[in-house]
């Protein structure tokens, strides 16, 4: 188990993955909360078991994958299937964070989650390492990545904490908005401060 347990967030757009993998490529694990988010539904699991007899199998692909898709028309703009959608795979996906940085063997892990501020998850952490851009670049580079309009960006970032709110969370803060020498260098320094901070632990 690793002795320190960094949430790495940040709001669309920022770059978490590219922090991320730089972190994996110096032998820490990584418990990605986006990854978990789909092996729950996947064929099999009992909460696409649960999903399908909520909303039907129309939210199901002719595999019996679960169509994203589809059931994002299910719950857009309906408080109420929101809900219930939450309710059915939070606790799921919060066990399964949980359970996988109890397994990391690293000295130190990271779990990336994209909404740890908004859901209130920082309690799961030690430190919170936050990915800060402005929100210019936020806009520019999700709607690149994602080919989403303007328009929904915007929505996504409206959903999430502000950048005030993550920047108020944070132990420490990476500035993406430089290229990838800058953000390596950034990381290099984390990394070793992280490494410093355990070996300056108390032994159990």
């Amino acid at each position: 188990m690793s002795a320190l347990v960094v949430g790495l967030t940040g709001g669309i757009g920022s770059g978490k993955t590219a922090v991320s993998d730089r972190f994996a490529k110096r032998g820490i694990d990584i418990i990605d909360a986006d990854v978990i988010a789909r092996q729950v539904v996947e064929p099999g699991q009992p909460a696409l078991a649960q999903i399908e007899a909520h909303f039907s199998a129309d939210i199901l692909n002719p595999d019996g994958t679960l169509n994203r898709r589809a059931l994002r028309a299910k719950v857009f703009d309906n408080p109420d299937q929101q809900q219930w959608l939450n309710q059915c795979l939070h606790p799921l996906i919060r066990e399964q964070m949980v359970t996988q940085t109890q397994k990391a063997s690293s000295p130190y892990c990271l779990l990336v989650v994209p909404l740890l501020v908004e859901n209130n998850l920082t309690s799961l952490v030690d430190k919170v390492l936050v990915v800060d851009v402005d929100e210019a670049q936020q806009r520019a580079r999700a709607a690149a990545r994602d080919d989403q309009s303007a328009e929904q960006v915007q929505a996504i970032m409206d959903a999430q904490a502000s950048r005030q709110q993550r920047l108020a969370a944070a132990d420490y803060v990476i500035d993406n908005s430089a290229g990838p020498d800058a953000l390596d260098a950034q990381i290099d320094a984390l990394d070793q401060t992280f490494r410093k901070l355990l070996k300056n632990q108390p032994k159990a």
